[in-house]
């Protein structure tokens, strides 16, 4: 028998906590090749990271928020900053207030897609550059798959009900102040 392998779990709290699985005879990957994709499935939804397992199937995330300027509209945007925060955004939500949104933030400028899977709300949303000048605006169907990209690499984008930033006269080039996007 091989050493019992080794697993983690979150609680739903996001706690780690180790779980041994039996020992495994040396070779059986070889003898029985659907005990390979087993172990190779239980891995990977291990490994799906301890903050998605933690989050609970079908129920919204709740986020820290900050406040954004748009000219003369506050915006309470909650911050995506991790990659599982950022996996699941907006999905699952029915409503959304007016001036609410959602602020992703990347460690880097990158082409960064969007799509609308588990998304239940129509959205707007703006690619915005460094200096919070907005590079592009898209629309996004609910529960639709296609990717919706920047123009160019960007760090941040903002997601918000669809149509707001077309009913208060944002478009590229209009800038956003507050958060990591400082005052003028």
């Amino acid at each position: 028998m091989g050493e019992p392998a080794l697993f983690f779990r979150a609680d739903p709290k996001g706690n780690m906590t180790q779980i041994k699985l039996g020992g495994f005879k040396r070779g059986a990957d070889e003898r029985r090749p659907g005990l390979r994709a087993l172990r190779a499935g239980l891995l990977t939804l291990v490994l799906a990271g301890h903050a998605a397992l933690a989050q609970p199937q079908g129920q919204p995330q709740s986020l820290p928020a900050t406040t954004l300027q748009a000219g003369m509209y506050n915006i309470r945007a909650e911050v995506a900053e991790s990659p599982a925060e950022r996996q699941i955004g907006l999905m699952h939500r029915k409503t959304m207030p007016t001036n609410d949104g959602m602020l992703f933030v990347f460690e880097r400028g990158e082409q960064h897609c969007f799509w609308m899977k588990n998304t239940l709300l129509p959205l707007s949303i703006a690619f915005v550059a460094d200096d919070g000048s907005i590079v592009n605006i898209a629309d996004m169907k609910p529960l639709d798959e296609t990717s919706h990209c920047p123009l160019k690499p960007v760090r941040y984008a903002l997601e918000m009900n669809q149509g707001w930033f077309a009913k208060r006269g944002f478009k590229a080039g209009s800038r956003l102040q507050g958060g990591p996007f400082g005052t003028r």
